[in-house]
């Protein structure tokens, strides 16, 4: 039996751009053999799957999974808008929520449905991707969850997860959970609470605000006071609690939460709360086609 050494496997990796396990597997089948083992990997669609690896994939779907008081949002991408409208790309998605319940890892997702993406990289032919995972879980309530531009049960570009602490019933906290999460999907807060909010923000925000405040030619009592009221403003546009409710601007967050707390007759507290935007964060690449163009024309337009 002929042995499969790294530098076997590394150089099949080379030539193929297929991962080193699929190398290893390959060569295994073919006894070491390089040659037929690309065409093995060319066969099994994985030569083929691996070499788009490297395009940008910003596009596809966020998924939501939940199994009562835990609930996770996983950011499954590919590199077209249409290829999320595909059945066994939904399928996938859905896969990769599920198992986002039992891990805290994107690895770990990307692992469970790593077979899945290759055979699919290979038949649609686009590089698809495990990126973000956020998941909640509380002892006692709802981890609400909301899907914004859903194309699909579950399936969309916007997944807001918002996790409610309470012995109240979990109907009724579902109900609203889910209105704070579509609240957050539209205003996108920075954070929960004021007290969570990074502080070198708050410092920054109080730079700019002393600085236009001064420009104003007003004593120094009253330019702290303005920095105070514009600081507030702050928290009132970026803080979820602090937020007016977009669904009834009369009232905060925080204050349809003691609503809801006074009609079901027991303590309601808001814990934590993530928004996941498909391709937020990544840099897509823009094609200049004229300027190929010009290039392969020898710089004539």
């Amino acid at each position: 039996m002929v042995e499969i050494t790294a530098s076997l496997v590394k150089e099949l990796r080379e030539k193929s751009g297929s991962g080193m396990m699929d190398c290893k597997k390959a060569l295994s089948e073919n006894g070491g053999d390089i040659e037929a083992s690309m065409d093995w990997l060319r066969t099994k669609g994985l030569s083929k799957a691996a070499k788009k690896s490297d395009r940008v994939a910003a596009e596809g779907l966020v998924v939501v999974a939940s199994d009562g008081k835990t609930a996770a949002a996983v950011e499954v991408n590919s590199e077209t808008d249409f290829v999320a409208r595909n059945e066994l790309f939904q399928a996938l998605a859905r896969n990769a929520g599920k198992a986002a319940l039992s891990t805290d890892s994107v690895e770990d997702v990307q692992s469970a449905v790593n077979d899945e993406i290759t055979n699919l990289i290979a038949n649609i032919g686009e590089n698809m991707m495990v990126r973000r995972l956020a998941k909640h879980s509380v002892s006692e309530g709802v981890v609400a969850s909301y899907i914004h531009n859903s194309i699909a049960p579950d399936l969309g570009r916007i997944a807001v997860l918002v996790a409610v602490e309470s012995a109240g019933d979990p109907a009724a906290l579902n109900d609203m959970g889910r209105k704070i999460a579509m609240h957050i999907a539209a205003t996108q807060p920075i954070s929960l609470s004021t007290d969570d909010i990074d502080p070198a923000a708050v410092e920054r925000e109080k730079a700019i605000f002393t600085e236009q405040a001064l420009e104003s030619g007003k004593p120094a009592g009253v330019v702290e006071k303005m920095v105070e009221g514009r600081i507030r403003k702050f928290f009132e546009e970026v803080v979820l609690l602090k937020q007016s409710f977009v669904m009834n601007p009369d009232q905060t967050i925080e204050q349809f939460v003691a609503e809801t707390a006074k009609s079901l007759g027991t303590d309601v507290k808001v814990t934590a709360f993530t928004r996941l935007a498909l391709g937020e964060g990544v840099e897509k690449k823009t094609e200049d086609f004229a300027a190929e163009v010009a290039s392969m024309m020898g710089g004539q337009a």
